[in-house]
């Protein structure tokens, strides 16, 4: 007995002390939550106040800061680099395979199936009314855990007294006490989250900023000082203010017409400025414009070296091996911004200058009219022109004066002539003609300066698709027209009212003045024919040749012989005559039309032809009297068309315009300007009798079975 109630009072202390130790632990617990939370204080105090370094991986990458700041540009586009691109389906509509052109380009990387249930349908009412039911059952369980915890609680108070109980007693207080503890059982503690390790280098901060207290600021002024003031208005006070009024409204209008005449003067200013590339407006350049513009024409020579050294000494050596044929070798091309879309009409070199020459620019398709331009380009500085000169219409021809190189005679779309002094510093024509003072009612073809009439005033005669051949004279600084002859057409006369006889004109294209006999000169018409005509006969012609079933485009006579002249048409022929015979010496189908032709100056046997399928075609008769020496492409474009040529009077170069505003300048090669050979212990004879007697050969070669036939 002593010995089990020495156990029983052994097992009565362990199970109150038992039970007494169960708080203990949360106690301790507590107590390790405050030092985390304090530890975790300070490492965050610390983490703030320590710097933050950077830590670079020993495999990064070392770039300047050129190279940081460069930007790489990448589009990315929504399509699939993945897709197919060549799915081929049977079209059972065709009854063919057929590439399907539209590929979808979707593609799906993460896909999840939704569990969302309505709440309206029967699964949906019972689950809610599962979770319903859940929730009523939560507090009932929490209010029998606290009443066992009151009683556990009371069983440990009276623990010492129940000692000397019986065992089942004893029993049953030590499964209370087992269960008490199990209830008392303190909750974990939380485990602390790691902050996961920031891997862009990023920090947070956060600051509070102070709020300004509200202030208020108040001035007073002093008041306005204010006057009493009081008249009286009479009649003619009230006049007298009103004629001030009127006065000052007068003296501003003439303020204003004095400033809008001013206006006017400067706008006249800036239009008649010259717009070259050499003048400016301001002074200061115009001082120095004669050496900006050595300047210029050095470094372009510098810039086209090769050209210009190909120019003045380059000499094609394979011409020996090419049986008589020749070629042209391009060399500059001139071209300016503004006239690229208008077509060459018209090119003239300068009789001093030989490196000086004129381009007129305008346009012969009657439904694309507008502006026209005058331009004059040097071989010195082909890059751009030496002048530039606008015109309100197409310029259509144009003419330079022999004895006065600075006067361009200009022939126009509109009907107008006018007569350009490049001197002056104005874009405007020094003389125009006018509808009052007789111009051409269709557009002028061509215009050729004269000699000056008895009171040795200027000359030039011009020609119209109106029929007119119309001299103009400059007389006291104003155009005088005198018209020369009408062409008419035979058996065109019609019967007018009451019994008026109408005859149509005809319509000029072309004429050329002889170059000895001052009175001689030719027309070419419309129509294909040729006039031979007198300025001393304005009612008849001297001659008329049946030259062409087209439009004659251009007549010339030659350099050298008094009796031979060229002319070509738009029928593809090119022909050469004799004014004495009524047939043509030679006849050449250039097998296009013939946009122009032109003699060379150098040599009687040779002339040049451009058609419009974009070739230069160069003939010497001497050499060859049924094939051209040279037929070369200088225009490549099919829409381009060739429309003038025109020899240099001294050097060995052609220049050819477009209808795309270009002006390109070739060289003959040595076989197009061949010479009379040298003979031993014989000097060689120039001159133009040289060249006439060349060219009476050949002719006599083809009158020779005339001559024996007439006999």
């Amino acid at each position: 007995m002593p010995a089990k109630a020495g156990d029983r009072h052994r097992q009565g202390q362990s199970g109150p002390s038992g039970g007494k130790a169960v708080p203990r632990p949360a106690k301790a617990v507590s107590k390790k939550r405050d030092e985390d939370v304090s530890t975790e204080a300070g490492e965050g105090v610390d983490e703030w106040a320590a710097a933050k370094t950077l830590v670079k991986p020993p495999d990064q990458l070392e770039l300047t800061e050129t190279e940081l700041k460069e930007e790489f540009t990448r589009i990315l586009t929504a399509n699939n680099p993945h897709a197919p691109q060549n799915i081929v389906r049977y079209s059972f509509k065709e009854r063919a395979y057929k590439p399907i052109s539209y590929v979808d380009q979707m593609a799906i990387h993460f896909s999840l199936n939704g569990n969302m249930i309505l709440k309206d349908s029967d699964e949906g009412r019972r689950q809610s009314i599962r979770l319903s039911t859940a929730a009523e059952k939560a507090p009932v369980e929490t209010s029998a855990v606290t009443s066992e915890e009151t009683e556990i609680k009371d069983e440990e108070s009276t623990g010492d007294t129940q000692a000397a109980g019986d065992e089942e007693a004893e029993g049953s207080g030590t499964a209370e006490v087992a269960e008490a503890a199990e209830a008392a059982e303190p909750p974990r503690p939380r485990v602390k989250e790691q902050k996961l390790a920031n891997q862009f280098n990023f920090i947070e901060r956060a600051s509070r900023t102070l709020n300004n207290p509200m202030r208020e600021r108040a001035c007073q002024s002093e008041p306005t000082p204010c006057k009493n003031f009081s008249a009286t208005a009479n009649q003619w006070e009230i006049y007298d203010a009103y004629v001030e009024e009127l006065q000052k409204m007068e003296r501003s209008k003439e303020k204003e017409k004095t400033k809008v005449q001013i206006a006017k003067r400067e706008e006249e200013k800036k239009k008649g400025r010259n717009l070259t590339s050499l003048e400016s407006q301001s002074d200061d350049i115009t001082k120095i414009s004669k050496a900006a513009k050595i300047m210029e024409r050095m470094v372009n020579q510098n810039t086209f070296d090769d050209i210009a050294q190909d120019f003045k000494y380059f000499e094609d050596a394979s011409d020996e091996y090419r049986d008589q044929q020749g070629t042209l070798l391009p060399l500059w091309k001139f071209q300016y911004d503004k006239t690229k879309r208008l077509a060459v009409t018209a090119i003239s070199w300068n009789p001093k200058y030989k490196d000086l020459f004129a381009v007129g620019y305008g346009s012969y398709d009657f439904m694309k009219q507008g502006q026209g331009m005058l331009l004059l380009y040097t071989m010195k500085n082909p890059s751009f022109p030496e002048y530039v000169l606008s015109s309100e219409s197409g310029v259509m021809c144009l003419d330079f004066h022999n004895d006065h190189p600075y006067l361009m005679a200009v022939g126009f779309y509109d009907g107008n002539v006018a007569i350009y002094n490049v001197k002056k510093a104005t874009s405007q024509p020094s003389y125009r003609s006018s509808a009052k003072s007789g111009k051409h009612t269709e557009p002028v073809w061509q215009v050729k300066w004269q000699k000056d009439d008895m009171d040795n005033n200027l000359n030039f005669f011009s020609i119209s698709s109106d029929g007119r051949i119309v001299s103009w004279t400059l007389v006291k600084n104003e155009l005088v027209h005198t018209d020369v002859i009408k062409l008419s057409v035979e058996g065109t006369t019609m019967q007018g009212p009451e019994g008026l006889q109408l005859q149509t004109l005809g319509c000029g294209t072309s004429f050329d003045f002889h170059k000895k006999i001052d009175y001689l000169f030719l027309v070419g018409t419309e129509e294909g024919k040729i006039y031979k005509c007198s300025k001393y006969y304005s009612s008849q012609f001297l001659d008329v040749f049946e030259a062409h079933h087209m439009a004659v485009d251009s007549v010339s006579w030659n350099p050298y012989h008094l009796k031979v002249f060229i002319s070509c048409s738009s029928d593809w022929t090119v022909k050469i005559w004799d004014h004495t015979i009524k047939t043509p010496m030679f006849i050449y189908d250039l097998n296009s039309a013939v946009g122009d032709v032109a003699w060379s100056p150098y040599s009687s046997t040779v002339f040049a032809a451009v058609t419009t399928d974009g070739k230069a075609h160069v003939f010497d008769l001497s050499i060859n009297k049924y094939e051209a020496l040279c037929t070369q492409l200088v225009v490549a474009k099919k829409k381009n068309k060739i429309t003038h040529i025109q020899f240099n009077p001294v050097y060995p170069v052609v220049i050819i315009g477009d209808e795309q505003g270009h002006v390109t300048s070739l060289k003959l090669s040595p076989n197009l300007r061949r010479m009379p050979k040298e003979k031993k212990g014989q000097e060689v004879k120039k001159g133009p009798e040289v060249e006439i007697a060349k060219l009476d050969k050949l002719l006599n070669l083809v009158r020779e079975p005339e001559s024996k036939a007439g006999k």
